[in-house]
């Protein structure tokens, strides 16, 4: 890969979680085989030849813990938003009983804005959220990408407003949200990188991630993930 994206921040100030991750803590104290659902659109199904978050999260996890025994399943569908992925939990989420779950949600609530009404979107996650705190399982929202999709055509108003309900969602439910939108913002404000950088360049819609985005997000989140976890280890 030529662009690692090696000057792009993981700063703990914008991607550190607020609550532990119990559940999660307790399976890789007990040394029991580890098991993660991703749940999403084509965020996290992948799209073209860019390999998705899940598989470079499985990856960095496995290396990092030095556990082979942990898995991140991928659920993503392309096009996908909370409410069709409400009709999937309990095939791919439950069923599954995984120890963590990692719902990235409200990008096609807001690109494809004349289909959806973002509050009802995040009605939507509020009642995910209730329904993945009746088990035992941690629950990570991840919210949209900062890409140049989201900010034309009178998006970017609606992108930051959607942002801004996922945090207010999650915090009403006490999980944790990984924001890749303020991480992205970062990289692009702060680190000067550029969308062509952060974008996949096959992507005529200017929506997707490139890999080195994709791969450095991944690193960004099995770290915080790691942390979280390692940090409720003292409670359990």
């Amino acid at each position: 890969m030529v662009d690692d994206l090696v000057a792009a921040d993981l700063p703990d100030d914008v991607i550190g979680f607020k609550y532990p991750l119990p559940h999660l803590a307790r399976v890789l104290r007990d040394g029991d085989p580890v098991r993660i659902v991703a749940m999403g659109s084509s965020s996290t199904a992948g799209r073209e030849n860019v390999v998705p978050f899940p598989y470079w999260l499985e990856m960095y996890l496995r290396a990092k813990r030095g556990n082979p025994k942990i898995d991140v399943l991928n659920r993503g569908i392309g096009g996908e938003e909370a409410d069709k992925e409400l009709l999937r939990f309990e095939a791919d989420i439950l069923l599954e009983a995984p120890s963590l779950v990692i719902w990235q949600i409200g990008t096609n609530a807001v690109f494809h804005k004349q289909d959806y009404n973002i509050d009802d979107i995040a009605n939507k996650i509020a009642i995910g959220l209730e329904v993945l705190r009746t088990r035992p399982m941690d629950v990570i929202l991840l919210d949209p990408q900062y890409v140049t999709a989201m900010l034309l055509d009178g998006k970017a108003e609606l992108s930051e407003r959607m942002v801004q309900l996922i945090s207010a969602v999650a915090e009403r439910a006490n999980v944790n949200v990984f924001h890749r939108w303020a991480l992205m913002r970062h990289w692009h404000v702060h680190n000067g990188i550029s969308f062509e950088r952060m974008l996949d360049p096959t992507d005529p819609d200017k929506l997707h991630q490139s890999d080195a985005s994709t791969l450095r997000l991944s690193r960004g989140l099995c770290d915080t993930i790691v942390k979280a976890a390692t940090a409720a280890q003292a409670s359990i």
